[in-house]
């Protein structure tokens, strides 16, 4: 019997793997898909750390802000507007009204239920000052709608300066409305703090920092859609971005 020795060449040595050719286009796609993806996380995540970020320090700054706030001694102005949402807050403006810092006051975003003279036996408030001097306004449901309505109140008033009364965690929001809403108007705070909502520690006080939190995410919030135009240049992108 003769043998059929293999042609050198013929075959793999004893051991070796088959080459498989060349990648196919299915394996390079399924390569770069993959690549893509994670770039794209990587880029994902660090935008998310750049935010949180930048919102942690901005808390920081923030709570920096309205801790230190306090009412000026010396203040007059044509008008004083409230921003409901305390008795402290209202009281101190009637107090404001009453020393003849300005000519009337604003109360914004009274419920459609609370009567004048219920406001005013809340806050002791003489009733011929609140007939002469006080206004209400019951259509204000947020803070922006405290901002356009006393826009309005100021503008038929010709008022050229107002004392804006409300808590001091809620002022940065409120100043930032405001002035969006009367650019024209010189504003001045004038913070006030609830006996039972105190600032100085506030670290230590689970629900006030929880209270400053959720303020500080509003305060941002507002500053990103003054920043695109206010409620028209967000709506305005958003239509874009729909399409």
């Amino acid at each position: 019997m003769k043998l059929n020795p293999t042609p050198i060449g013929s075959g793999p040595p004893p051991g070796a793997v088959a080459d498989s050719g060349p990648p196919s286009r299915g394996d390079d796609a399924a390569r770069r898909s993959s690549h893509g993806f994670r770039s794209l996380a990587v880029l994902v995540l660090s935008l998310g750390l750049v935010v949180s970020g930048f919102l942690i320090a901005g808390f920081f700054q923030y709570t920096d802000t309205v801790t230190a706030l306090a009412p000026p001694s010396l203040v007059t102005a044509d008008g004083i507007v409230v921003l409901t949402g305390g008795t402290d807050r209202i009281t101190g403006a009637v107090e404001l009204l009453a020393d003849g810092k300005a000519r009337r006051l604003l109360i914004s975003g009274v419920h459609p239920g609370t009567s004048a003279d219920r406001i005013a036996r809340t806050v002791d408030a003489d009733p011929a000052l609140m007939a002469c001097c006080i206004d209400l306004d019951r259509r204000a449901a947020n803070t922006i709608g405290n901002a356009l309505q006393t826009a309005k109140w100021a503008r038929l008033h010709g008022f050229l300066s107002l004392i804006v009364v409300t808590s001091a965690y809620h002022m940065p929001r409120s100043m930032l409305e405001l002035g969006h809403a009367m650019p024209e108007i010189r504003l001045i705070p004038y913070p006030v703090t609830s006996i039972d909502l105190s600032m100085v520690r506030w670290r230590d006080n689970r629900g006030v920092l929880l209270l400053l939190l959720d303020e500080y995410l509003k305060y941002a919030a507002t500053r990103v859609r003054l920043a695109l135009g206010g409620i028209d240049g967000l709506n305005d992108l958003m239509e874009s971005i729909s399409g």
